[in-house]
C-alpha cells in the first residue's frame, strides 16, 4: 500500500509540473498541447501549434514556422509558401490565491446547514444557481468561514496558431510570402525548447 501511494504520489507531482511549465516543441498528442499537422495536396499542408496558458504568443508562432520548415525538410522540398496564417487567443478565468484552511479545524466536521449555501448570508447576486430549490446561492460551492471564502479569479490566455503551407522545390522565389527551409531551422533552432528526457 504505501508504495502505491508513493507511486500515486509521483505521478502528481509529474502532472503538477507540467503543468508548471510552458509547452516545449514537441507532437501533440490527446494528453498535451504541441504541434501537428494534415496533409491536404502531395505539397500542401496545414501545421498547427497549440500552446498552453504559460506559452506565450510569440513562441507559438515560432514553434509553428520551425515546424513548417521541418515538415518541408522532411519530405524532400526545399522551401514553402505561406498560404494563409491564423492565431486563435482562448481565455478563461482560473482561481487563484485565497486562504488556506485553518489547521485548528483540521479534521472539524460541518454538515454544512448553517454554513452551507442556503446560509442567509451566502447570497450571488448573479444567479449562477446549480441548486434550483434556491434562488440565488452561488455555483461556487460551500463558504465555510474556517476555509477562507472565495477564491480569486485571474484570466489565462492559451494561443494556437496555423497555416497552410505550399512546398517546392529548387531556389526560393524572392517573395516574402516564401520561406527558405534551412534557413528557417538554422535561425530558429537556438529558440526551440524541447522536452525534457525521461
Amino acid at each position: 500500500m504505501p508504495k502505491l501511494k508513493t507511486i500515486a504520489g509521483a505521478a502528481a507531482l509529474a502532472i503538477l509540473a507540467a503543468c508548471a511549465t510552458a509547452t516545449p516543441y514537441q507532437a501533440a498528442t490527446d494528453s498535451n498541447r504541441g504541434y501537428s499537422e494534415q496533409q491536404i495536396e502531395a505539397n500542401r499542408f496545414l501545421v498547427q501549434f497549440s500552446g498552453n496558458t504559460l506559452t506565450d504568443r510569440k513562441t507559438v508562432e515560432t514553434y509553428l514556422l520551425y515546424r513548417a520548415a521541418e515538415l518541408t525538410r522532411e519530405r524532400g522540398f526545399d522551401y514553402f509558401r505561406v498560404v494563409r496564417r491564423d492565431t486563435d487567443a482562448e481565455s478563461r478565468l482560473v482561481p487563484v490565491g485565497g486562504r488556506p484552511y485553518s489547521p485548528f479545524y483540521d479534521h472539524f466536521y460541518l454538515d454544512y446547514i448553517y454554513y452551507g449555501p442556503h446560509a442567509p448570508y451566502y447570497r450571488d447576486p448573479f444567479l449562477r444557481s446549480r441548486y434550483p430549490y434556491s434562488w440565488n446561492v452561488s455555483p461556487f460551492g460551500y463558504y465555510d468561514p474556517y476555509w477562507g471564502g472565495p477564491a480569486e479569479y485571474r484570466e489565462r490566455t492559451s494561443y494556437e496558431a496555423s497555416a497552410e503551407i505550399l512546398m517546392g522545390k529548387g531556389v526560393k522565389p524572392d517573395d516574402a510570402a516564401f520561406f527558405d527551409a534551412e534557413q528557417v531551422l538554422f535561425n530558429l533552432g537556438n529558440n526551440i525548447l524541447r522536452p525534457e528526457p525521461k
